[in-house]
């Protein structure tokens, strides 16, 4: 059996992004290690949602330990670093802040959990960070860097099939399903990357109410009434059935279903 490791950004990027990977993994017998660059402080929550004194962080570093039981994780790690808040805010210029980190200082970091575990694939985003979100960026520079400096044998950037998407929507709007007031297809049509840079799509459909249950035990960032939650079970197995990933060393024309491919 094999080792995944999982890199990044925050608390709750996990499930949403590689939740599927992560829980089909560990029901094939590999170890799954999830590690988290920063512990999301700068998050929104629901006044009222924390305990007195309670601070933001504290709530979302347990309700990652809480997905990670959901999604049959071994170990979850922080790498310790402030979340930098969403492109452009003052956030973003703290020193502690995770854009702001060293690359070489952050990815021996991760190196040093990736040799610890032996790893035998890692995880990030793609170059964009998915969305341009300034934390997600910098997890695909450690995240290279690390694996560079480890030795690790298979990376895959983690990301978003754009053109699939595009045809989700032409098809829901065809079925006649109104979607939320607040989700402007436009605005959605950056994210990820065109379907034909994309070298291994996963059927995480059989492990997505596992899925579901762990993007749920994120409540201070997924509440019950958020866009996720309450989606349709068809419109929910269109958009997250799938979990797209772009493998670093792949040769012109690969075309894989699973991360493990090749590997014992």
């Amino acid at each position: 059996m094999a080792t995944l490791v999982t890199f990044h950004a925050h608390p709750d990027d996990e499930s949403i992004a590689t939740g599927g990977v992560m829980a089909k993994a560990s029901d094939e017998g590999h170890r799954v290690i999830l590690v988290v660059a920063t512990r999301g402080e700068h998050g929104e929550v629901a006044e009222g949602f924390l305990e007195h004194g309670e601070a933001l962080w504290q709530r979302r570093e347990r309700e990652t330990h809480a997905c990670a039981d959901i999604l049959g994780v071994a170990r979850v790690e922080f790498l310790g670093y402030v979340d930098s808040g969403m492109i452009g805010t003052p956030e973003n210029d703290l020193p502690e802040s995770f854009w702001q980190a060293d690359v070489e200082e952050a990815a021996a970091r991760l190196a040093a959990i990736l040799n610890e575990e032996h790893a035998d694939i890692l995880t990030v985003y793609d170059e964009d960070g998915v969305y341009g979100h300034p934390d997600h960026i910098q997890v695909y520079r450690v995240g290279v860097r690390a694996a560079e400096l480890a030795g690790t044998p298979r990376v895959y950037m983690n990301t978003i099939n754009r053109d699939h998407l595009r045809r989700s929507f032409q098809q829901a709007a065809a079925d006649g399903v109104e979607l939320p007031a607040d989700v402007n297809p436009e605005d959605l049509m950056n994210l990820g990357v065109p379907e034909g840079r994309i070298t291994t799509t996963v059927d995480i459909r059989p492990w997505l109410a596992r899925k579901r249950a762990a993007m749920a035990a994120h409540a201070s960032q997924i509440s019950e009434t958020s866009f996720f939650m309450t989606m349709e079970p068809a419109a929910f197995d269109a958009g997250f059935g799938q979990e797209w990933f772009i493998r670093c060393d792949a040769e012109p024309g690969l075309v894989e279903t699973d991360l493990f491919d090749g590997i014992q």
